[in-house]
């Protein structure tokens, strides 16, 4: 009697998502077709559960990949054996070579469908990847007629390290389990408040409304970004810095009064791992220096606080 022994660890999982999704379609439409005994598609599905589960590198994918059953990878028995990094490195020019904004756009719409994703709330936040080494082509020029994002130094590297290279990166999630729905690599110089105009239009075009609730940390807190918000009808939530009068206005005004919040919260589903937290919104007698209205729940208007529903409070702006 011969036993076989297969790993599984979280693959299953992964391979049981993926398919779902049906990325393996959504790749072969989007990727040039080849010649070669396996497919571009095939190739980068194996590099992608590596990289959820192992982040290994490219020239290890062919030993990652023994101990798994062949079905959990999307490939035949036969062609496992034809991985290799030659293949993994063909496979990823493919990919840059493709019209990835199409194929995004085509995995998150899916997502949306297969998974029934609340898109009414969304997060959005960016963060800066520091670079260590000399790069001399990565100045944003076109790369095989695509431009790619700059490396830039920043006085705000968030790593505190200005004396390094750095890219922009912007994330956007759902309230509704934390769902990625949409990125963007900037040059390592751009300033985190200017990117919420463009994120904020592209999220318009995915949802097919302005009506959702776009949350973002202080850097949303600038004239230029929250009127273009408010003048397209569209609402968000965001907190106040300290620097800004209304901040001062509502702590003077607080300890003599008791606020009357109201939810502003448009995302009622249960979260993932249990009630998700809902902000509360609460006006006052002041007029935001922005000049749209006194505080209230209602799309156009709102200076004034936010509590979480747990209790605690915090100062924010919503319009």
């Amino acid at each position: 009697m011969r036993i076989n022994s297969e790993r599984l660890g979280a693959l299953p999982i992964v391979h049981y998502v993926l398919a779902r999704l049906h990325l393996q379609r959504d790749l072969a439409r989007a990727l040039p077709t080849t010649d070669a005994a396996l497919a571009f598609g095939k190739v980068l599905g194996v590099l992608l559960r590596n990289l959820i589960l192992d982040r290994g590198p490219v020239y290890g994918t062919e030993r990652w990949v023994i101990p798994f059953s062949s079905y959990l990878l999307d490939l035949a028995p036969e062609e496992v054996r034809l991985l290799n990094d030659d293949r993994g490195g063909r496979a990823l020019d493919a990919l840059f070579d493709a019209d990835r904004a199409s194929l995004l756009n085509a995995v998150v719409v899916e997502a949306v469908r297969e998974f029934h994703l609340d898109l009414s709330e969304l997060h959005n936040d960016s963060t800066s990847v520091t670079f260590s080494g000399a790069y001399p082509d990565a100045h944003g020029s076109l790369l095989r007629g695509k431009l790619a994002a700059a490396l830039r130094r920043s006085a705000h590297n968030k790593e505190h390290r200005p004396d390094l290279e750095q890219l922009l990166w912007i994330l956007t999630v759902t309230a509704d389990g934390a769902v990625p729905i949409y990125y963007k690599v900037a040059d390592g110089n751009t300033e985190d408040s200017t990117t919420h105009r463009a994120t904020w239009d592209t999220l318009r075009t995915l949802t097919g409304t302005p009506d959702f609730l776009y949350v973002a940390d202080c850097k949303l807190a600038t004239g230029a970004a929250m009127t273009y918000i408010h003048e397209q009808k569209g609402r968000f939530l965001t907190a106040l810095p300290e620097t800004r009068k209304e901040e001062g206005a509502f702590r003077a005004w607080f300890p003599d009064h008791t606020p009357t919040w109201q939810d502003v919260s448009t995302c009622r589903s249960q979260g993932r791992r249990g009630p998700r937290e809902r902000p509360f919104l609460s006006g006052g007698p002041w007029r935001p220096r922005s000049g749209h209205g006194r505080g209230s729940a209602s799309s156009g208007s709102g200076s004034g606080a936010t509590r979480r529903d747990d209790g605690t409070r915090r100062h924010a702006r919503r319009r």
